[in-house]
């Protein structure tokens, strides 16, 4: 019969090949796009996530900073004295310095342009002057010194408390004889002003001006740039007398420094003061937009501004001896230091997750062409050429591919808004490249030649090509390099993505190297099963050892997965021990209570109170001795102090061991004529006493003895060794002595070991008295201040972990996947000739044990080997401690293995493999077995 085509003249319509196949395999279509949905969707978030947390971390930076660091402050001396008494009054009165504010403020940058809420001009002293009235406060007898300013929108920031206003009456001149002020709450307090006070300011001509104090006033916001840029406007200091020449054995006496604020057009009146005034504006910085992009430009401009085109300007606008000053350029450079140190590591963790991500889009692939073997041979046999195959399926696998990548991208743009789009763009479509590119090429590249039927490619029997060869060779050259120079110049310096992909790359020599030697222990334990009874054995081993040489790759995707793991939480472990040891070194121990300056003598009755108090093992009294004067050097150098600590050696020494933090000897120390730990008197043969110092104190002392003269007694003494840091003061020089060596003896600190009820012993501490405090080491690394971008490296980190455990789970599940149709014909066949449910589950989990075991042992030996290789190139430092709230920190705060890193995610391959093959197992054997039994099944 003639076909309806050709009698009718048309050609049989041709189904379409991509929605044909599409149609057939739904489930491969949507599995693939699932997987690429989510790789995409990561590889977009992680630069949005990256460029967000250095957005947050610079506007902590500048927010969090000393408003005294971070406001823009232009400043310019009084007006010239040759100019005529009007024109220097009118230049500082508010209306002359509102319109240099109004243009100042146009020429800053823009990035940082402030607004005016906090913002700030006025006209004050620069230089403290003392105040002689009999009633202010005077705690050690010095007389306070007392700074006066005329200040803008002084109602609008403050709220006034008692009294009233100060007002001008009249137009104030340079030659007044009095004017109105007021003062703060805590100013007013501490020097006892009251409302109707009158305070006397010196001036050039002799005379004096008389400041009335009229009310009393509380900060609106106490902690703004307002209040906070110059902090004595609302809060007073006890500052020390200057030291004087030669230095003074006694110590400095401390006095009271404060401001009063005066009506802004009472500033004239200033001109006159001994105080040295001058005009300022202060603006406060807007970060509102600014971005991590932002940086270069605004240091550039700050640089400007401070000496450069930009001063020029200013000096146009305020004067020609104006100086404009900021802190806010310092910031931005530890802002770089900062994201500088955490950059390199943060790429180290997206690398890791990359890679291990593209092994299991390779193994996907991988599973796709295996899938399709039969088929693609049979249209190879056909006539089909290699470009043609290769173009269908880089089509069928666009339609699906392309798609799931762009829905990746527009799932992750609206995390991280603050973050630019492009940047995110190149993820996504690298994820689809890859696997458009991997599936066609390892589809069709096996079809190259013709394949024998039953023809194997075994894992113990197939010899490593000379181009396998060559190019394991190739990543070892690239891989030693990248090692090298990692521990030669720091994960910090240098930045370059070689440095950062070497765990990667010693993770996959690691995977070469084990896939290299798997053969050898499955051709051992082959040849002794084959000699004992039983069938399951042989059969587990050997089915193992016919798994295809090709499955390195899901073998290489566990490997990298357990390496980024370890690698990840190994860094996450050594940041917080690098945290816990910079709370060590702030505290000192576990617990310290110490007097007002570690100079006031605590109760005795605290002393008992504290070793009695549940928790508490040991109590280390510690007397603390600052500002002692040094020797003079034998180069005759200037006087150096230092600070001296009386202790008893065997309580201290202990302390010590027990916070790891300076030990010795305590014998070493022990003073001639002290007590031992058995109570008994060393000889007192010798007047030089033994004393441990800092290595900086130890070159002044030198060799010999020295003769030593503090407030608790003269010393001759001579050092017995020497040590980086100690408890009582771990950030400061020191010299330690053995307390019965000193004639007069009295306790300033306490250290504590063990684990004290913090609120029983702060209870112990107020009734003792006031001007005692209490620091714990726990508070102290509980409140250790995190910015954004130490978190979000944390953050990035922990991700970096879970993709790769999740990869990880991923490669295992494709890799039973792929062998999983012929496992399912082994058992129905094997079935048929009495294996039992109980030995197929066995034969099952046996065979995936060669290939899991190996996989776990080599991925905890690569992630040991790999932290042990790479520790010394990178330093948890800057991203650990950087801005942290201690005093003192470590030295350096090195990578560490950590052992639950490396063994728990080991453990789970093998525990995730076994129990996938007996889910397999119990699954096969529900399921009939007259499809695996059919004839003719190539299975």
């Amino acid at each position: 019969m003639t076909p309806p085509s050709v009698r009718t003249g048309h050609h049989p319509a041709d189904a379409p090949w991509v929605r044909t196949r599409l149609r057939t395999a739904p489930g491969t279509a949507w599995s693939l796009a699932l997987l690429v949905l989510v790789t995409s969707f990561l590889a977009a978030l992680f630069p949005r996530a990256v460029e967000h947390q250095a957005i947050e971390g610079l506007h902590h930076d500048i927010t969090a900073a000393d408003p005294a660091r971070s406001v823009l402050e232009l400043n310019s001396p009084q007006p010239g004295l040759q100019l005529p008494p009007a024109e220097r009054e009118a230049a500082v009165r508010g209306a002359a310095l509102k319109t240099v504010h109004d243009k100042v403020r146009g020429a800053l940058p823009a990035e940082v342009r402030p607004g005016a809420a906090d913002s700030a001009y006025g006209f004050r002293t620069s230089r403290p002057t003392p105040a002689l009235e009999p009633w202010l406060a005077r705690p050690e007898g010095a007389d306070p010194q007392l700074n006066y300013a005329s200040v803008s929108d002084l109602r609008g920031h403050a709220a006034l408390r008692s009294g009233s206003w100060a007002a001008v009456h009249g137009t104030v001149t340079e030659g007044a004889d009095e004017v109105e002020g007021v003062v703060t709450e805590e100013t007013a307090k501490a020097l006892r002003i009251v409302v109707g006070a009158t305070i006397s300011v010196p001036t050039r001509a002799g005379e004096h001006l008389t400041v009335r104090i009229t009310g009393i006033v509380a900060p609106r916001a106490p902690r703004s740039t307002y209040w906070s840029a110059e902090p004595l406007f609302r809060t007073p200091a006890l500052v020390p007398e200057p030291e004087t020449t030669p230095p003074s054995l006694d110590p400095p006496r401390y006095y009271w420094t404060a401001t009063v604020l005066l009506p802004q057009d009472a500033a004239p009146a200033l001109l006159g003061s001994t105080g040295e005034p001058e005009m300022f504006w202060r603006f406060a910085p807007d970060t509102a937009g600014l971005t991590a992009a932002d940086v270069p430009g605004l240091r550039s401009a700050l640089a400007a501004l401070e000496n450069g085109p930009g001063l020029v300007r200013l000096r146009g606008m305020a004067g020609d001896d104006a100086a404009f000053r900021t802190d806010l350029d310092e910031i931005l450079a530890g802002y770089d230091t900062l994201r500088a140190a955490i950059e390199p590591v943060v790429t180290v963790a997206a690398v890791g997750a990359g890679t291990v991500a593209a092994v299991v889009l390779l193994m996907t692939a991988g599973l796709v062409g295996g899938r399709r073997r039969e088929e693609l041979a049979l249209l190879r046999a056909r006539g089909g050429s290699l470009a043609g195959l290769g173009g269908r399926l880089l089509a069928e696998t666009a339609v699906v591919a392309a798609p799931a990548a762009v829905l990746g991208l527009l799932a992750a743009l609206p995390f991280f808004g603050s973050a630019r789009p492009w940047p995110s763009v190149a993820g996504p479509v690298a994820v689809a490249v890859l696997i458009c590119v991997a599936v066609p090429v390892g589809a069709v590249l096996p079809h190259r030649r013709p394949r024998l039927p039953g023809t194997r490619d075994d894992l113990m029997h197939a010899r490593p090509s000379r181009l396998r060869t060559v190019a394991e060779l190739t990543v070892l050259v690239l891989a030693v390099g990248a090692v090298a120079g990692l521990r030669r110049r720091g994960a910090a310096d240098g930045g370059d993505l070689l440095l950062s992909a070497a765990p990667v790359l010693v993770g996959l020599i690691g995977a070469l190297v084990l896939v290299r030697l798997l053969p050898w222990p499955l051709r051992l334990a082959s040849r002794a099963v084959a000699r004992r009874r039983g069938a399951v054995g042989f059969l587990s081993l050997t089915r193992a050892g016919r798994s295809p040489a090709g499955g390195a790759l899901p073998l290489l995707a566990l490997l990298l997965a357990l390496t980024t793991a370890a690698f990840g939480g190994s860094v996450l472990a050594g940041i917080a021990d690098a945290r816990d040891r910079a709370a060590v070194l702030t505290v000192g121990a576990d617990a310290r209570i110490s007097g007002l300056l570690d100079a006031a003598q605590l109760p005795a009755r605290l002393l008992r109170e504290v070793r009695a108090a549940d928790g508490v093992r040991q109590v280390a009294e510690v007397q603390v001795v600052t500002g002692v004067p040094l020797p003079p050097g034998a180069d005759g150098s200037g006087v150096k102090k230092t600070v001296v600590l009386g202790v008893d050696p065997d309580t201290y020494a202990k302390l010590a061991r027990s916070v790891d933090l300076g030990t010795f000897p305590a014998d070493r120390l022990r003073a001639p004529g002290g007590k031992d730990k058995a109570g008994n008197k060393d000889g007192a043969g010798s007047a030089v006493v033994p004393v441990i110092t800092s290595p900086s104190v130890a070159a002044d002392l030198g060799d010999g003895p020295r003769d030593m003269s503090t407030p608790a007694g003269d010393l001759r003494v001579r050092v017995a060794g020497t040590l980086p840091r100690t408890a009582a003061v771990p950030d400061h020089e020191f010299l330690i002595v053995d307390t019965a060596a000193l004639t007069r003896q009295w306790t300033t600190t306490l250290l504590v070991a063990g684990d004290p009820d913090p609120k029983a012993l702060r209870a112990m501490v107020r009734d003792a008295g006031k001007n005692i405090s209490v620091r714990l080491r726990a508070e102290e690394r509980a409140t250790f201040v995190d910015t954004p971008m130490q978190r979000g490296a944390g953050g990035i980190y922990a991700a970096a972990v879970v993709a790769g455990a999740g990869y990880a789970l991923l490669a295992v599940l494709l890799s039973l996947l792929r062998s999983s149709p012929e496992r399912t014909a082994l058992l129905a066949r094997l079935r048929t000739m009495g294996l039992t449910s109980r030995q197929s589950r066995r034969l099952l989990v046996l065979e995936s044990l060669p290939h899991a075991l190996p996989a776990a042992l080599g991925g905890l030996l690569v992630g040991w080997a790999t932290i042990g290789l790479l520790a010394a190139g990178v330093d948890l430092a800057g991203l650990a401690l950087f801005n942290g709230p201690g005093t003192a920190v470590p030295d350096a705060a090195p990578l560490r293995s950590d052992p639950w890193s490396l063994t728990l995610p080991a453990l789970g391959v093998v525990v995730l493999t076994v129990g996938a093959a007996a889910v397999q197992a119990w699954w096969a054997g529900r399921r009939g077995s007259i499809t695996e039994l059919r004839s003719g099944d190539p299975r």
